[in-house]
């Protein structure tokens, strides 16, 4: 049976790149039907809301990208080699 010492946690295993995919394109679509909002409100309003979704519109397909392309830091996953001597059978 192994040592406690000797056996790695699940939880320092980074989620699976898909589902940081997955978590990005969502974000991306959320903020690009919003943006299609603003351009439907800016239609409709009157004022300073017109001016609000106009700048809106404009705006989100900035923070869209930079958001979508925010993707999770790279995890070190190289092994230092082991002398000989300090191997154990």
């Amino acid at each position: 049976m192994p040592h406690p010492e000797q056996v790695t946690s699940i939880t320092t295993v980074p989620e699976p790149a898909s589902v940081d995919r997955d978590r990005r394109t969502r974000q991306y679509l959320a903020m690009m039907g919003l943006r299609t909002l603003c351009f439907v409100l800016a239609y409709f309003a009157e004022g300073w809301l017109r001016w609000t979704c106009v700048v809106l519109a404009v705006v989100l397909p900035y923070i869209a990208v930079v958001v979508a392309n925010a993707v999770r830091p790279q995890v070190d996953t190289t092994v230092a080699p082991v002398p000989r001597d300090q191997l154990t059978r």
